[in-house]
């Protein structure tokens, strides 16, 4: 076990917010965009012929409440404050009860749903505040910034603005390496690769309706996650990809961000 005088232990702290204003914005993928993909993309051919864009189909208008979004996910630092403070379980990536040497700044992994609440709640208790996970709507218009883009920079892919398996990086990157170049247009970092993120929504068919039990956070399914990863293609980052996993699944590329009312 590594002593307490090796480790900085930060007391915890509000993340940096970025208002994420009231309008409205379009979510999911249209068909002229699949026909793009098409075009251009040799994996979206295979894609089209097995229905797979469906479920991110129809695009359609939401109206969107303000709220705000961290600039940035949660990262191992923050995240060992509650692990040293708690003895809440340790995350299976990290070495002893230690993140890796060098990744302090790194997103936090191997944590399921179950954790991520678990480390909300005691921000909030920390912080007297009301951080939460966001919605998938809410996590979409975040990374679009208001119009139909497809990755938070525009249209199409380039790996020079985000850690998908075409970096070649085969692991997590400090959170904002890189900004602002792979930013969304309101400032949001990483979300297009680096890690998966939870949403608190649960995989149902669009349109999406906040009131059709989706947004039940104790309801049984699966939840969505999005932004794809570093080990993953880039077609995973899009930011209309919608893939999901159970509430206590955890994995190397899955991390998440904080979200609050305002």
């Amino acid at each position: 076990m590594i002593s307490k005088s090796n480790i900085k232990v930060e007391k915890a702290k509000h993340p940096d917010m970025i208002l994420i204003p009231e309008g409205d914005y379009i979510i999911g993928i249209s068909d002229s965009q699949i026909n793009h993909l098409v075009r251009t993309e040799l994996w979206a051919t295979e894609w089209y012929e097995r229905d797979m864009f469906m479920i991110e189909q129809p695009q359609h208008k939401f109206h969107l409440k303000a709220f705000q979004l961290a600039r940035t996910p949660v990262t191992n630092a923050e995240y060992y404050s509650f692990i040293w403070l708690t003895g809440y379980r340790v995350p299976r990536e990290w070495i002893g009860f230690h993140y890796p040497d060098g990744q302090a700044n790194h997103p936090v992994t191997g944590v399921s749903k179950i954790d991520a609440h678990a480390y909300i709640d005691w921000l909030n208790t920390q912080l007297n505040a009301n951080y939460r996970l966001p919605t998938e709507a809410e996590w979409e218009c975040a990374a679009r910034g208001g119009d139909t883009r497809l990755y938070p920079w525009g249209e199409d892919f380039d790996p020079w603005r985000c850690n998908t398996v075409e970096s070649g990086k085969r692991g997590t990157t400090a959170v904002g390496e890189y900004s602002p170049s792979g930013d969304s247009p309101f400032g949001v970092v990483d979300m297009a690769g680096n890690v998966w993120e939870w949403t608190c929504s649960l995989l149902k068919s669009y349109p999406y309706d906040p009131k059709d039990g989706r947004e039940d956070d104790k309801g049984g399914g699966k939840f969505v996650i999005r932004g794809g990863s570093w080990y993953y293609s880039h077609k995973l980052a899009r930011s209309t990809c919608r893939e999901s996993a159970l509430h206590n699944f955890s994995s190397p590329a899955l991390g998440f961000r904080l979200a609050k009312d305002l």
